[in-house]
């Protein structure tokens, strides 16, 4: 009987610091994007996109459009790349050079998109995310054609476009 309580006791202790560490990490998280004022890249800067309003951020052609906007227009692309991620979250900051490289190399077949769901959790909501980074690829008739969660290399995005045809 004493083994099994202090089996118990030993497994009670390791759930209650495990909980404790997940509760403490997401707060962290969460005071990083609420306690401190957004401030645009500074590549953003340089390039006088800081004065867009957070709404739309670039988005031409070539460009990844950040936005707030959840009625996208899926139809003039053959895939739309959707990153649902953080600016201050590191796996998602790895992910902004490989979607811009995509977004650059593929104008006009594919169309990348980034939500900031720290600032706004309404896209986390509609696309049903619980981690950030997730992408999630579009088709142009509005059908989820794949989901990722994690860091994406571009190598591994690109194999995918050609497994399912899009390139």
């Amino acid at each position: 009987m004493k083994k099994l309580i202090s089996h118990n006791s030993g497994f009670i202790l390791f759930m209650a610091a495990s909980l404790s560490f997940v509760l403490i990490l997401s707060q962290s998280c969460r005071s990083q994007s609420e306690g401190r004022e957004a401030k645009p890249p500074a590549n953003q800067i340089a390039k006088g996109e800081a004065s867009v309003p957070a709404a739309q951020t670039a988005g031409g052609e070539g460009s990844v459009l950040v936005t707030t906007e959840l009625n996208l227009d899926f139809s003039r692309h053959k895939v739309t790349f959707i990153e649902l991620g953080a600016d201050r979250c590191i796996p998602c900051k790895a992910m902004q050079p490989i979607m811009k490289e995509i977004a650059a190399e593929y104008a006009g077949k594919i169309q990348v998109v980034f939500y900031d769901v720290w600032k706004d959790p309404r896209p986390a909501q509609k696309y049903r995310i619980q981690l950030i980074p997730t992408q999630v690829f579009i088709d142009r008739s509005g059908t989820e054609i794949f989901r990722h969660v994690g860091f994406y290399e571009k190598n591994e995005i690109l194999k995918m476009f050609k497994d399912k045809g899009i390139l």
